[in-house]
């Protein structure tokens, strides 16, 4: 300390004298006063007596007062002005602070980052949709969804990770029946660098979700995000009420008011089926194409899209004149030798094409080219088809639907409704079989195995022959010498190899129909190719190579030569086996086509995609004619009847959708399946459709009867409604989701169904691999 500063202690002789402590000073505040007399801080220590003396000595005990957060914001908020009002203090009422903030940019982010709100804000609503009447709770529910999703994100984005894990335990359990593959993909996303690379996350925070509701709905939605009161359970809590109460309210109506985008319709609630409400539900304006040669032009929802592509030609394809005639010279000939006078006859058998109503017949040059002349087995596949159609069993679904399962004759309407079911079950598949099929002739089972190989098996009990390795082609001049260069030995099951990842789909060729063997086979695998074997020499023919990544699904269109392909990079392609690379590549799926259908006349394709749609495009243009929305899960599943009119599609939210494909629209929902759906098919009939899935269940569905609940579930082939089951629509399914035209169920023992279809003659042959206990 230099000279010429006066130490601490010593005090000018004007200096006014030191202020007197008060009595019952803790030693601690006389520590701090000591201090600040020692540094010269008269003022702060003139300060800190004051605040002693103020202090009485009933105070010491008493807890620290604490104020709620509003009061923290109204005393921490100094000062701010509007471009508006410059250099006038807007925060200087206190009581307009928490208003003034609000309304500046950023300030509601900063009040709404208590994770607590969404919590209670999302327990409030769940609470509030169930105790509201039963004929509104349906059209309610789907508002459950993108909330949730949206306060998952939220917590995530901000850093709020274990908050969103609680969250996420609390609250997914009453959606996950329908929203499962989503909820777990949602629940993967842990960290703010996550929501902001994932293409789901980005659709849910840029796209508005629809919501379909009634005008009255609607009305007391927005009576309750307002007020807090309509349609609550009694003694369902404090409602929004309280203070956290309205900070969740408010966190409800930010997700409402920036991301839910509502269609308000006439229509009465109780008019209208339960299922409706969410046909036109989700992140829908990038699902429906854009307007044809718009780029900026969009439609809000799909009737509009599927209303402006105008009428499409659905009626069956016409057959060309030469083969008709020979194959009813053949027909002629057959019914003489077999001494049937009225085969002669008959001209039934091949009907002219005719439009039904709604319906029309394409021409044959609006048909996929084919070769100018029929051969052998072009006229042996349509007799076949006539003698099927004499020989088919005629299932008749709607006999079951007053029938009285105790009555005599119960056991002989149920002979003609449900159909014959032959199942076949692969056993020691520890690696797993993806996929199964079987020839139109029932000659031949395929199966795809996840160790990249196919396996065929005579059903028939006859051997699988393939062509010697080392004959020369020039020994080749009849038939007799392709028959001596056959193997000599075989057996009924042969291995195919050639695929370098899982094969997930297998095709035979169609050609023959059922009345020859199949000459190929068609397969998908992981490994991006689709590949063509010969089952005359049981090796590959040719590669198709051209999808980025794995091939999910392959069919071939209903007269042969052509095919397509459905893959991960998010297209469908046709192809032709005489070229190796695609005719036509259909694009405008948002994530993985999963499957794929020909419509019966070969004019149109049907894809289901993991971004929960169906589309119908039209083969040779190239262009989509039709989008289906209404699942809530993956699309696994699609089947078309054989009269081109209906559209069957099953998807990951265990529901199986009737469309009618004409106007897109959904005639009906079917649930039932506790389990992934796998495969669907109609009877030849178009009158009866059957599933398979993961719940190692086949089940039969009434196509024509009505939809809705129904009371009593149906097990071991029990059909029918029972005495007392009305056809009526009921509230509060979600106790039995089984719908009252599931006629029947046939459950395995522990066998996953991967494959059904009819034969022409309506068999119904299902197959899959049993999963073993200890693989379960």
């Amino acid at each position: 300390m230099s000279a010429a500063t006066p130490p601490a202690s010593s005090q000018s002789p004007n200096a006014p004298s030191p202020p007197q402590e008060p009595q019952n000073v803790s030693q601690l505040d006389r520590a701090v006063l000591e201090y600040l007399r020692s540094r010269g801080h008269t003022v702060a220590e003139k300060a800190l007596l004051g605040e002693l003396e103020i202090t009485t000595p009933d105070d010491k005990g008493k807890a620290p007062e604490t104020i709620d957060a509003e009061e923290l914001v109204k005393t921490l908020a100094v000062f701010a002005h509007k471009p508006s009002r410059p250099g006038e203090n807007i925060l200087k009422d206190s009581s307009s602070v928490l208003q003034e903030l609000t309304a500046m940019v950023g300030a509601e982010e900063i009040l709404s980052l208590d994770p607590t709100d969404k919590q209670e804000g999302f327990r409030e609503l769940e609470v509030w949709v169930d105790g509201s009447l039963d004929m509104y709770r349906p059209e309610f529910r789907p508002i459950l969804f993108p909330i949730f999703c949206h306060f998952y994100l939220d917590l995530i984005q901000h850093g709020f990770k274990d908050a969103a894990l609680r969250f996420y335990s609390t609250f997914s359990a009453s959606l996950s029946p329908s929203h499962s593959a989503t909820l777990h993909h949602v629940s993967t996303l842990l960290l703010p660098a996550h929501v902001q690379n994932d293409e789901l996350a980005q659709r849910f925070r840029n796209e508005k979700f629809s919501v379909r509701m009634s005008r009255s709905g609607f009305g007391l939605l927005v009576g309750w995000l307002t007020e807090g009161v309509g349609g609550e359970a009694p003694g369902a809590g404090d409602g929004f009420s309280g203070e956290k109460g309205k900070r969740g309210r408010a966190a409800v109506m930010r997700v409402v008011n920036n991301h839910l985008r509502f269609d308000v319709t006439s229509s009465n609630p109780s008019s209208v089926s339960s299922h409706a409400w969410e046909e036109s539900t989700g992140l829908l304006s990038s699902l429906i194409p854009k307007a044809s040669g718009s780029v900026t032009t969009s439609y809000t929802n799909p009737q509009a899209f599927n209303a402006s592509k105008g009428d499409l030609k659905l009626g069956p394809a016409p057959l060309s004149e030469e083969l008709r005639t020979e194959a009813e010279r053949v027909l002629r000939e057959q019914a003489m030798l077999e001494r049937d006078p009225n085969g002669q006859y008959e001209s039934y058998q091949f009907p002219r094409p005719t439009s039904m109503p709604g319906m029309i017949v394409p021409s044959e040059s609006e048909l996929l080219p084919h070769p100018p002349t029929f051969k052998t087995v072009d006229v042996e596949r349509e007799v076949n088809n006539v003698r099927d159609a004499r020989k088919r069993i005629r299932l008749e679904p709607s006999a079951l639907a007053n029938l009285d399962v105790n009555s005599t004759q119960a056991s002989a309407v149920r002979a003609r409704a449900l159909p014959s079911i032959c199942a076949y079950t692969l056993h020691d598949v520890a690696e797993g079989s993806p996929c199964c099929t079987f020839s139109q002739d029932t000659s031949l089972m395929a199966a795809g195995f996840a160790e990249s190989y196919i396996r065929l098996w005579s059903l028939k009990g006859e051997k699988l022959q393939g062509m010697r390795s080392d004959f020369s082609a020039s020994s080749i001049k009849d038939v007799s010498s392709l028959h001596k260069i056959k193997e000599k030995k075989g057996s009924t099951t042969r291995k195919l190899i050639g695929h370098s990842g899982p094969v997930y789909s297998v095709a035979f060729d169609p050609a023959g129909g059922s009345a020859t063997p199949p000459k190929y086979l068609l397969s998908a695998s992981a490994d991006a190719t689709a590949r063509l074997w010969s089952l005359d020499t049981m090796t590959n023919i040719v590669a198709f190579r051209g999808h980025e990544n794995p091939v999910w699904d392959v069919k071939w269109s209903p007269m042969g030569v052509y095919f397509a392909t459905a893959s991960r990079d998010r297209t469908a392609r046709l192809w032709s086996t005489d070229r190796i690379s695609c005719l036509r590549i259909y694009a405008g799926h948002l994530s993985d086509v999963d499957c794929l259908q020909f419509h019966p006349n070969s004019l149109y394709l049907a894809t289901g995609s993991s971004d929960w749609t169906a589309r119908l495009w039209d083969i040779q243009r190239g262009s989509c004619v039709r989008v289906f929305l209404g699942h809530q899960g993956t699309v696994s599943s699609l089947a078309i009847s054989p009269d081109g009119r209906y559209l069957a599609s099953a998807g990951e939210d265990l529901a199986i959708n009737l469309w009618d494909i004409g106007s897109g629209k959904r005639i009906k929902k079917m649930t039932g399946h506790s389990a992934s759906i796998y495969s669907l098919t109609f009877s030849a009939e178009s009158s009866l459709l059957v599933s398979g899935g993961a719940d190692c269940t086949v089940r039969c569905w009434d196509v024509k009867g009505a939809g809705g609940s129904k009371g009593k579930p149906r097990e071991n082939g029990t059909m029918g409604l029972a005495n007392g089951d009305t056809g009526t629509q009921t509230y509060g399914d979600d106790e039995n989701p089984e719908t009252i035209d599931l006629m029947a169920t046939f459950p395995t023992k522990r066998t996953p169904i991967t494959n059904v279809q009819f034969t022409p003659r309506n068999l119904c042959m299902v197959g899959g691999s049993y999963l073993s206990s200890e693989l379960r």
